[in-house]
Parts: structure tokens; C-alpha cells; sequence
């Protein structure tokens, strides 16, 4: 027989699961083989029916007899399935098989029954009836078909020990046995995966995947070409797609990196496959059924570099983390190897271990579902130390493990660096760290909580290094918020394509509601989106979501002028979520809030960025900061901060009277809705506080001399309109102020000053050549004084104050910034 030119086609339960999924499969098996004769198809159980017959066996242990329920719908389900790939001249003869089947299953139910126990053996025995009933019906539905088949049960010719739930396989009499059957069967044999038998003829299961085990028991024993293990996806993926959607498929892997990923919960593939096809040096195909044009993923004894760092990453959650330490074990010879005797009685396999150098600690992790007989082995093997005090036992829960795998990254510097410093940055702690000397595998033990962030955010640092990403979630839809994501839309894929920012709008929140969507917002068309949401707006629950999102490198933008969100910045920052804002509520509110905010956001990778909290656009608060860092001190602070104030004294500077002024920055948008919010110059006090804390003073708001330009009356008018009429009766004051100033040749400005630790904010009259008196429009100015820029020569900054526009683009800019700053 040329088994060279033989092949080994493997499906899965999903590619098993309906009547629909098996046509598919057999017009995978029915197709043209150009390259290798497909010697045998390998099946595993319809999707589901391995985990009902488990629980169908404990139910009768417990003799609960709902299992009746049980039995009856998996026999309908597979009686239903003949029904839709068989016709009916042979439709008798498979229903008589399956019927068969079940009634022999039946029997052995009722014996656990009656005996109330459920030895591994019958367990065993349970689940190989998932294998065996969907073999038998490929058979019946091919040979329907005209397609010369063969029923094999794996049973006969797959040898192995009497560890039920786990067998370890006799490849010497395994290999002779399947091959002495290939010799005298030429037609395609359909084998049962799964299963095997003792040499006394009971029967055996391989451990849970075990089909793909199967076909390379199969492969390997037959020499033949390649492997192809047929699932429901399109091969091995750099990371599982259901927790990181930007994963991609992996073209070529190495059996290396193929065992280091499916060990670490890449559920493709069954570790123990890789061992029989990399003896024999035969390729594993990994191939989608429902895309069978798709490549797939091929495993082989090289690896192929995809320019990537790493070849992918993997996770498995579930774990707990024993800690075994103390003085004790310094003068304790063979801790290690005791430990790990002790598990071995107790059949626990140790997932990752990790010593301090020190010596007095040893740290190992294990499946959760172990943990109980974990402690009870080890707690025994250490009773004397433990007794005397010298040694303890600790251990940590609900944990996952994250496996960095790729042959590629053996001597590249700064591997493992990248991993920590990407987790670091994202806000995940890490319990503990492994690493071959190998370099093939660098794994990292991270909260259960953390591990879908956790992988995303290191999945996009090794396989797109030049990609700075940024998830916004939005509070805040008006003028600045609404004109923020319109910037957005126009300008992201611009940034993408030049800088490699992917700018993602996750979540938005206004008065009316609020929206999150994991794979984007169109900022373009955010409103339809928004309303379509029937989610209310409930500021905690937004703050929650944000926090509990997945998606690394996020960014909250606050574009309202609320207290109350503010209040929410430092839970924001506590969580790794990067804070940027126009609103001026959290800087200049108590002190002791605005350190604590300083504090947190000097956390690596985690940004409080707040550009427009005193000019809109203009870089005043980036200029102080670097002035300070600089070892500079600032000495004075004088600006026009308000592009609401500058307008109307420069239109008042002209010919209008002062409430036509007022009037006129209204129509045209600078002042809020009630112009008295922009009047009373507490807006003008909270910025000059904040550029006075950002240069060194612990100054409250209460520290700020505060001159308003509402008089009582004013103050206490009723609504807008009686407001104006108010404030049209103080015209005649206004001019007379105003024509004192022009009479010595000076204009009305209406400036925020610092110096020496000094804050005042009121109506001054200035002359040239002082830089304020030629102010235009709703232009914004500051000049700074410091140790090197005396006051006759100080800094100044110059530029639009106000506007949905200036204020927005300084946002993104800050935006931005935190994507840079955090790369």
C-alpha cells in the first residue's frame, strides 16, 4: 500500500453537530483529492452529546431520574439527524443502528441506577457512545450516497492503559494493529475518535479533545502524507477571535509553538496531537469546514516568521495559585521534588511553577477544579514544618495564565519587558511570571477579571507595534462633545494610514442616554446609533461599564461642566482609564481632590490631561508644566482667560453699548445659554486657580478676589429676558467707565492675575504698550513671568479663547497625547 500518498481527514463536534454540518462533511470527503487518497475520516460526537451522556451518568448515580429526559432527547435528536442524510430505502437499516446503540446505552444507565455508582470505567464507557453513534450515521449518510465506507470502531485497534478519563496509548501494539487492519480494509474507513480499549478489552476515552489524538494515532501509525483536522474555524488564531477580534490566522507554526498554545487554552487543537504527526515529521493541517477554501493553519517541524514579535498568545482561565513558603524551606532539601510527588499521588498536574531566588518560596498553579486534593497532598507532605511553624501554605483564586508563544522570539531583547510594561500601561497586575530557557513561551499569571484585557492589549503591542490604540468612551454630546466626534470622523483614517492611531469611539453618554458598542461607534453617524440605544443615562453604571470594559487603552472624555462626573475622575484613573476634559469642575474644586487626581495619574500609563481647562486651545497649562519641570518659577500669570469676556469688552471698546455686547456674544454662541454663568467671572476664577496650582500654589477657590460684573439686581433677575432688561439700565455706568479709561487712552479688559501667590480676577484699564490693549475679537492672551522670562520681557501666548471648534481640536489633541505618551 503507497501510504505515502494517504491522508487522515479528522471533524470535529461542531463540523458533526446537525444534519446540515455532516452534508458538509461529506462533500469535503466526497471531493477530488489531488494530492493524497483520504485513507480514514475520524469523528467525534455530535456538538453537546459528550457533555449530556456525563450528565446523564451522574444523574442515574444519584438515581435522579430526570436523565429519562435526557436519553430521550439525545435519541431523538440523532434518530432526526438519519431522518434529514438518509433516504428512506436505507433509512430502516440506519435507524435499526442507532436504536441499537441506544437501547445497549440504556442498559448500562439503568445498571448505574440501580447500583447508585459511577466507577471511571462506566464513565469511560458512557461517553464512547458520542463517537460511536456519529460515526455510525456518517456511515449509513455516505453509503446512501454511493460512497464505498467502512464503520471502524477505534476500540478494536487503539490500545491502551487502564487510566480512564486520560488513557495513555500502547503505540507498539496500537501501530500494529491499525496497520494490520488497513492492509486487509482498502475502502475509507470512518473511525470513532476518542476511544480506545485495554488489552482486556475495556473500553477507554483519551481525555477530552481526544479526536484529533485520535487522527494523529491514526497518521502516524499509517505514515501518511498530512493530517487535517477540520473545525469551526479557519485555523490556528494568533488568539482566541471570541476574546480579541483583531486576531488573525497563523499561516505556517511549528508542532513547538502548536504544543505551547493549545497547552495554554488554544482550543484548536488537542496538545497530546502534535507528538505522533512530529515523530514521523507529518504535517497537521488545520482547516474550517463551513470555509474549506480558507488556507487554514499548517503545523510542521518548522516555524514561518509573520514579522509579528510572537507567533501568538493563548489563555487559560480557571486556575488558582499555590504559594509554599517560609523560613523552613531554606533548610528543607528537595522541597520542589516533594511537591511535585505529592501532586503526582494525587494525579494534579502543576500548569506553572515559579521559585524565588531566595529560595524560601515556591509558587505553582493548577486547575481550579484540583485545588481541593491539591491542598489536602500538600498540606499532608508538609504536616511536620507546618507543625514547627516553618513552613506556610497560601493560595489565590479565580486566576488565568497568559502564554506569549513564538520560536521567534528566542534571543530577541525586550521581549519580556514588552509584556510587562503592556500590562503595566493597561492597569494589570501580575501575580507571577515563567519562562523556558527556551525563549519559546513566556507566560504570566493575571486576575480571571483581567485576562480578556490583558491579552488584547498584549496582542496588539506584538502583532501591531506600530498601532497606538485609543478607545473612547464620550459623556458629553453638545457643542464641544458633538463637534469633538465630527474632528474625529473627519481626520482618523488620516491618522491611521500617517501616525498608527486607531481611534475607536467604544461608548457615548448624554442627557438623553447612553450607547457602548466593543467593535466601534460611527462617529459620523453617531446620533442614529444613539438613537436606536435604549439604555438610560445613569452616570454610575456608564463609569462602571468604562471600567469593566476589556478594551485596552482607554480614554474618558468628559465634555460637560458637571460636578458630578467630575467627582468620577479618580475612580476612572484607579482603574487605568486615562482621563481628558474641558470641564474645569475636578482642577478647581477642593485642593485635596486636585492632588489626589495629580497623584494617580502619575501611575504609569494613565493620563489626566486638561489643556482646555483655561484658553480652549492654546498650550498654557503644557507650557507652565514644562516651565516647572524645567526647574523655572513661575513669578506672575496675567491673561484675558475668557473668549466670552474678550468679545464683548472689545465689541463694548467699539461703539455698542455693554448690554448690546453682551447681547451680540450671545447670538453668537460664546456665552452660555444665561450669560450671567459667564458674568459673574467665577469661569475666569476657576482658570486662573488652575494655572495658579499647575505652578506650585495650593490655593482654594475661596482664595480667588473675585470681582463680578453682575450687580444684584441683575443677579437676581428671574429669567434671561429680565436679566437684559436689568442689565440695558447699567449701560449708562458701563460708559462712564469706559469713557475714564479712553480719556487716558486706555480699554477695558477684564484679566486674571497671579503674583506672589496672589489671585485676583476683575475689570483693569490698560495703555500701550501693554499687549492686552490691542486684543481683537474673542482672542485669548497670557503672559508669564518666570525666573528666565522677566517681567519686561515675559512669554505670551495669543489665540482664539472660544468656539465649539479650538476647544474640541484641543481635546483631540490631548486625545492624542495619551495615545503617544502611553506607546
Amino acid at each position: 500500500m503507497a501510504t505515502k500518498a494517504l491522508k487522515i481527514l479528522k471533524f470535529g463536534g461542531t463540523s458533526m453537530g446537525s444534519a446540515e454540518a455532516m452534508q458538509q462533511v461529506i462533500s469535503i470527503v466526497r471531493k477530488p483529492q489531488r494530492d493524497a487518497r483520504v485513507a480514514a475520516v475520524v469523528v467525534s460526537a455530535m456538538s453537546g452529546v459528550t457533555d449530556s451522556l456525563i450528565k446523564i451518568a451522574r444523574l442515574a448515580a444519584t438515581q435522579d431520574n430526570s436523565y429519562k429526559q435526557l436519553l430521550a432527547e439525545l435519541e431523538k435528536r440523532h434518530l432526526r439527524t438519519v431522518h434529514a442524510l438518509v433516504r428512506r430505502k436505507r433509512r430502516a437499516e440506519a435507524e435499526k443502528t442507532v436504536k441499537a446503540l441506544l437501547g445497549y446505552l440504556k442498559e448500562i444507565v439503568t445498571g448505574i441506577w440501580l447500583v447508585r455508582e459511577l466507577s471511571p470505567g462506566a464513565l469511560d464507557y458512557i461517553m464512547s457512545y458520542g463517537e460511536r453513534l456519529s460515526a455510525h450515521i456518517l456511515t449509513h449518510a455516505m453509503r446512501d450516497k454511493g460512497i464505498a465506507v467502512e464503520y471502524l470502531n477505534a476500540r478494536t485497534v487503539v490500545k491502551t492503559d487502564a487510566n480512564f478519563g486520560e488513557a495513555a496509548v500502547d503505540f507498539t501494539a496500537t501501530n500494529r494493529a491499525i496497520k494490520r487492519h488497513f492492509a486487509s480494509h482498502r475502502k475509507l474507513q470512518i473511525v470513532t475518535g476518542f476511544i480506545g480499549s485495554t488489552a482486556d478489552n475495556k473500553t477507554t476515552t483519551l481525555g477530552r479533545g481526544g479526536s484529533d489524538y485520535t487522527a494523529s494515532i491514526f497518521g502516524a501509525a499509517l505514515d501518511v502524507q498530512r493530517i487535517e483536522i477540520w473545525t469551526d474555524v479557519s485555523g490556528v488564531y494568533t488568539a482566541d477571535p471570541r476574546k480579541v477580534p483583531e486576531a488573525r490566522p497563523i499561516a505556517v507554526m511549528s508542532y513547538r509553538e502548536a504544543v505551547e498554545m493549545s497547552y495554554f487554552g488554544a482550543k484548536v487543537i488537542h496538545p497530546p496531537t502534535m507528538r505522533p504527526a512530529e515523530l514521523k515529521r507529518i504535517p497537521i493541517v488545520i482547516k474550517n469546514t463551513f470555509e474549506p477554501a480558507a488556507p487554514g493553519t499548517i503545523i510542521g517541524p518548522k516555524s514561518e516568521r509573520n514579522g509579528a514579535i510572537a507567533k501568538g498568545i493563548s489563555s487559560v482561565g480557571g486556575i488558582a495559585m499555590f504559594q509554599v513558603e517560609g523560613v523552613g524551606m531554606l533548610h528543607t532539601k528537595g522541597a520542589a521534588g516533594r511537591i511535585f510527588a505529592a501532586l503526582a499521588r494525587v494525579r494534579v498536574g502543576v500548569l506553572l511553577i515559579t521559585q524565588a531566588s531566595s529560595q524560601n518560596s515556591i509558587s505553582f498553579a493548577v486547575y481550579e477544579r484540583h485545588v481541593e486534593r491539591a491542598r489536602a497532598a500538600i498540606e499532608e507532605e508538609f504536616a511536620a514544618e507546618r507543625a514547627r511553624n516553618l513552613i506556610a501554605i497560601g493560595l489565590e483564586r479565580d486566576l488565568s495564565i497568559i502564554a506569549v508563544v513564538g520560536e521567534g522570539m528566542h534571543h530577541m531583547p525586550g521581549v519580556a519587558a514588552r509584556v510587562f510594561s503592556t500590562l503595566g500601561k493597561n492597569g494589570v497586575n501580575i501575580v507571577a511570571i515563567a519562562q523556558g530557557s527556551s525563549e519559546l513561551n513566556i507566560s504570566v499569571v493575571v486576575s480571571k477579571a483581567d485576562e480578556t484585557r490583558a491579552l488584547r492589549a498584549i496582542h496588539t503591542s506584538f502583532f501591531f507595534p506600530a498601532l497606538k490604540p485609543i478607545n473612547i468612551f464620550l459623556v458629553g454630546a453638545g457643542l464641544i462633545g458633538s463637534t469633538l466626534l465630527r474632528q474625529i470622523a473627519n481626520q482618523r483614517e488620516y491618522l491611521r494610514n500617517a501616525y498608527g492611531f486607531a481611534i475607536k469611539i467604544a461608548g457615548i453618554g448624554n442627557s438623553k442616554g447612553m450607547l457602548f458598542v466593543d467593535e466601534g461607534i460611527d462617529p459620523a453617524n453617531w446620533k442614529n446609533a444613539m438613537t436606536r440605544s435604549r439604555s438610560r443615562m445613569s452616570l454610575k453604571k456608564f463609569v462602571e461599564m468604562v471600567t469593566a470594559s476589556s478594551l485596552p487603552s482607554k480614554v474618558f472624555v468628559d465634555c460637560t461642566a458637571s460636578d458630578e462626573v467630575a467627582r468620577t475622575y479618580a475612580d476612572l484613573l484607579r482603574h487605568h482609564v486615562s482621563v481628558v476634559t474641558p470641564n474645569k469642575r475636578a482642577n478647581s474644586g477642593p485642593y485635596a481632590y486636585y492632588q489626589e487626581l495629580a497623584e494617580l495619574s502619575k501611575r504609569p500609563g494613565v493620563s489626566f490631561l486638561y489643556e482646555t481647562n483655561a484658553c480652549a486651545a492654546l498650550p498654557i497649562i503644557s507650557m507652565i508644566d514644562d516651565l516647572v519641570l524645567s526647574g523655572d518659577r513661575i513669578r506672575r500669570i496675567e491673561g484675558v482667560l475668557s473668549g466670552t469676556m474678550s468679545y464683548i469688552f472689545n465689541a463694548f471698546a467699539k461703539s455698542k453699548s455693554f448690554s448690546e455686547s453682551v447681547a451680540e456674544a450671545k447670538k453668537l454662541g460664546f456665552t452660555e445659554p444665561d450669560p450671567r454663568q459667564d458674568l459673574n467671572g467665577m469661569d475666569v476664577a476657576r482658570k486662573i486657580l488652575i494655572l495658579a496650582r499647575k505652578s506650585g500654589y495650593p490655593l482654594e477657590l475661596k482664595d480667588v478676589k473675585l470681582e463680578s460684573l453682575l450687580s444684584p439686581a441683575a443677579a437676581r433677575a428671574k429669567s434671561v429676558d429680565e436679566f437684559f432688561k436689568r442689565l440695558q439700565k447699567e449701560d449708562a455706568t458701563w460708559e462712564r467707565r469706559k469713557r475714564a479709561a479712553e480719556k487716558k487712552g486706555q480699554r477695558l479688559r477684564y484679566i486674571a492675575t497671579l503674583e506672589k501667590g496672589k489671585v485676583r480676577v476683575g475689570v483693569r484699564a490698560v495703555a500701550l504698550p501693554h499687549p492686552f490693549f490691542e486684543l481683537e475679537g474673542s482672542d485669548n492672551i497670557v503672559t508669564i513671568a518666570t525666573d528666565r522670562y522677566s517681567a519686561e520681557s515675559p512669554l505670551l501666548i495669543q489665540g482664539p479663547g472660544a468656539g465649539g471648534e479650538v476647544t474640541a481640536a484641543g481635546v483631540f489633541a490631548d486625545i492624542l497625547r495619551v495615545a503617544r505618551d502611553a506607546a
